[in-house]
C-alpha cells in the first residue's frame, strides 16, 4: 500500500522519514518510552534511521504494518509515532513527553482506528504492558473495551513473557466486554 496521511484539527499523521531521526532519537530518551516499549536501550541516532529505514518504508510496502509520525497540524516536528500491524489488526503508539496531555494521541488513536474500519477491519486490538495507566487511559477515551489481563503478544525487553491489559473496538460500536478498565487517570501515553 502507498502510504497514506491522516488529518484531524489538532494532529497530521504522516510517513516518518529520516528528517524525523533526530526528533524520535530525542524521544526515546524518555524514561517512560523505554519502561513501556521494546525500544532499543541506549537508543541512537542509527536506531531511528534503521527505524525509518528498515521498517516503515519496507511496512508499507508489505501491507505488514503501518507508520505514522505524529504531527500537530501545521508543524513538521515529530511529536510521536502511531503503528498499526495488518496481522493482528492491532496499535502501538509513543507521544514525546513534551506533547502529553494535549490531545494529540487521543485523536491519532481515533484517526488510525476509523481508516482501519474504512479499510474493512472489523475491530481493532490494542494491549499495553500491564500497569502503563497512561496508555490504557488513551484507549479506554478512544472507546475501546478493556478486555482483560494476559500475556502480550510482544514479548517483553528481555525477551520473556510479560502480562499485558487488554482492549478491543468493533466497527459496529458494540462493546467487547463489559470489563472495568484499570485505573487509568486521563493523560496521554507515550
Amino acid at each position: 500500500m502507498l502510504p497514506v496521511t491522516l488529518e484531524s484539527a489538532r494532529v497530521r499523521l504522516d510517513v516518518p522519514t529520516r528528517a524525523d531521526t533526530a526528533a524520535i532519537t530525542d524521544a526515546c530518551q524518555d524514561p517512560d518510552i523505554i519502561r513501556w516499549t521494546t525500544i532499543p536501550t541506549p537508543y541512537r541516532e542509527q536506531d531511528a534511521r534503521t527505524f525509518v529505514d528498515a521498517l516503515v518504508g519496507p511496512g508499507w510496502a508489505s501491507d505488514r504494518e503501518y507508520t505514522w509520525a505524529i504531527r500537530r497540524s501545521g508543524s513538521s516536528w515529530l511529536e510521536g509515532i502511531i503503528g498499526y500491524r495488518t496481522a493482528g489488526r492491532d496499535l502501538g503508539f509513543w507521544l514525546a513527553p513534551s506533547a502529553r496531555g494535549a490531545g494529540l494521541m487521543h485523536d491519532a488513536v481515533e484517526l488510525v482506528v476509523e481508516w482501519a474500519f474504512a479499510d474493512g477491519a472489523p475491530d481493532v486490538y490494542w494491549e499495553c504492558y500491564e500497569g502503563n495507566t497512561a496508555s490504557a487511559a488513551v484507549a479506554r477515551s478512544a472507546g475501546f473495551s478493556f478486555t482483560g489481563v494476559g500475556p502480550a503478544r510482544i514479548p517483553g525487553r528481555d525477551g520473556g513473557p510479560t502480562t499485558a491489559w487488554t482492549a478491543l473496538r468493533r466497527a459496529d460500536g458494540a462493546p467487547a466486554s463489559d470489563l472495568p478498565w484499570p485505573d487509568a487517570p486521563s493523560r496521554s501515553a507515550p
